[in-house]
């Protein structure tokens, strides 16, 4: 049996643009499984970032409800939805997001120390999650000395040190050739696999198809299709609750 991880309904949003107003998300309804690399592709502007924003706490709806991890998230404070990204989620951005004066292990340790871990775990948890994404020899490096496969993998460990329950990834591939693009949609289908994570994936990449578990397609606000590759995941709660890296 899978377990739900993440589940939205009726989710509505607009945007006032001069005089007139667009609504970019119109009544969606949404799941996502742990285990699971749940990909959501469409044209640019069809409400995909939006979409992930809502679901994650980043951006709140007009209308409509988000059940993450059994917690209703838009009825939580500002403050309480902070610290539920915090606690549970992982983000992985197309701009990478690097602070430029830190090196690969402090961008790591960085996300670390906020959640509470102690110095000498949080750099034990980034050297071992860093080396996990192929970077052993990169550990001290700053972005300007990275390329850009390496600056995304150094993102991917960022989002996967805590060993989130829910990791969000917005065009992470946009900045990639396909070589790199291929490694980092590896990288996240393992994260669902071997740790239990509920993985969604914003793309108008179609190299990324092949490796997503659910593809569904959104176009105008709406949508249109959603496609299962196989049957979900089967339920393990002690990957469910995730090992530490």
């Amino acid at each position: 049996m899978s377990r739900l991880a993440i589940e939205a309904r009726g989710l509505s949003k607009a945007y006032k643009i001069g005089k007139t107003r667009q609504t970019v998300l119109k009544n969606i309804d949404f799941n996502a499984y742990h285990g699971q690399v749940t990909m959501i592709m469409g044209p640019s502007g069809s409400g995909k970032s939006t979409l992930i924003a809502a679901l994650s706490g980043l951006m709140r709806p007009d209308e409509g409800a988000v059940v993450a991890l059994g917690e209703d998230l838009w009825s939580k404070r500002a403050g309480e939805v902070d610290r539920f990204r915090l606690d549970h989620c992982g983000f992985i951005f197309q701009g990478f997001n690097l602070f430029p004066s830190l090196n690969a292990t402090e961008q790591v340790e960085q996300v670390l120390k906020y959640c509470g871990v102690a110095r000498r775990e949080s750099r034990a948890r980034a050297t071992a999650v860093l080396k996990s994404v192929g970077l052993g020899e990169r550990l001290l490096q700053k972005p300007a000395e990275l390329s850009g496969g390496e600056k995304q993998r150094v993102a991917i460990a960022r989002a996967l040190a805590k060993s989130p329950s829910l990791v969000f990834a917005d065009e992470p591939t946009s900045a990639l050739d396909s070589a790199n693009g291929q490694i980092m949609i590896q990288l996240l289908h393992q994260a669902a696999k071997e740790r239990g994570a509920a993985i969604v994936v914003v793309t108008h990449d179609p190299r990324l198809e092949a490796h997503a578990d659910r593809i569904i397609q959104m176009e105008d606000g709406k949508i249109l299709s959603d496609r299962m590759i196989g049957p979900p995941p089967a339920f393990d709660p002690q990957r469910a609750n995730g090992s530490r890296v």
